[in-house]
């Protein structure tokens, strides 16, 4: 079994500081620090765009291809809060890499700095495609900002580490979420190069979040039940200002749904 777990879980030396910005990833459960790996398969320093490390060769199939329209937006974009349903619509895949995605991912960037985010997936943003954008780091100019189109997980780290995390989705609400320690993804940079990338630590956190967006998942779909108890009067507000916002019914209710651990993307191998 443990020739079976990814080489990325083995070293943990550098502690982060971190301020609670968009994940208050500031905590675990055991009170003990966050740390990245400095092992080698520490992740490569990326430019803004994320440049391709080495083709691959297979392509998604399955997905519908995003249009034009699906593309289209107005700057500056807003954030897209729970319950809207737009949160749990299918994200198409990006066929076209252009000025215009440029221009999206620029603005997302923009909007994730300025509601101190370090992370921020298309949907959130209502566009329903597969995008993400984030900076562990979580200012402009400091760290690293990587953009990853049609990202996909060929290996997720056997180790999991609870944390508490928050979203732009849910403002002011936070919880402890477990995830693996470390991730392989495959994906397309901003010109559509197809590479692979090795996550751990923050990054991976970061990563997985955004990807469960992705798939329609809620970061509160992966918590305990315990947890989800704590916060349940708060995702009752939110369903309330939805329906005050809107007029329209709530499109899905913490109370009267059965919420289980979500499955989707924790697939070992």
């Amino acid at each position: 079994m443990a020739a079976a777990i990814w080489a990325s879980c083995s070293s943990l030396a550098r502690v982060l500081h971190l301020s609670p910005l968009h994940y208050s990833l500031h905590r675990y459960k055991s009170a003990t620090l966050l740390f990245f790996s400095t092992s080698s398969n520490k992740p490569p320093k990326l430019t803004v765009y994320a440049q391709a490390r080495r083709a691959l060769s297979s392509k998604t199939k399955g997905d519908e291809l995003a249009t034009a329209a699906d593309l289209s937006f107005e700057a500056p974009l807003k954030i897209v809060e729970y319950p809207d349903p737009i949160l749990r619509a299918k994200n198409k895949r990006i066929g076209t890499f252009d000025a215009n995605l440029k221009k999206l991912v620029d603005e997302m960037f923009d909007i994730m700095y300025k509601t101190d985010g370090i992370g921020l997936s298309a949907p959130q943003v209502g566009m329903n495609v597969q995008l993400m954008v984030f900076n562990a780091a979580g200012e402009r100019g400091e760290g690293e900002e990587i953009v990853l189109v049609n990202p996909r997980v060929s290996r997720y780290c056997r180790r999991f580490i609870p944390y508490d995390e928050g979203c732009l989705s849910f403002p002011e609400i936070y919880g402890d979420v477990e995830r693996p320690d470390s991730v392989k993804v495959d994906a397309q940079d901003i010109n559509g190069a197809r590479f692979e990338i090795s996550l751990s630590a923050l990054p991976a956190r970061v990563f997985q979040h955004e990807f469960d967006h992705l798939q329609g998942v809620l970061f509160f779909e992966r918590m305990t039940d315990e947890v989800l108890d704590a916060i349940r009067e708060d995702l009752v507000a939110l369903e309330k200002k939805y329906v005050e916002k809107t007029g329209l019914p709530t499109p899905e209710s913490i109370n009267t749904r059965k919420v289980k651990k979500a499955a989707v993307g924790f697939g070992k191998s």
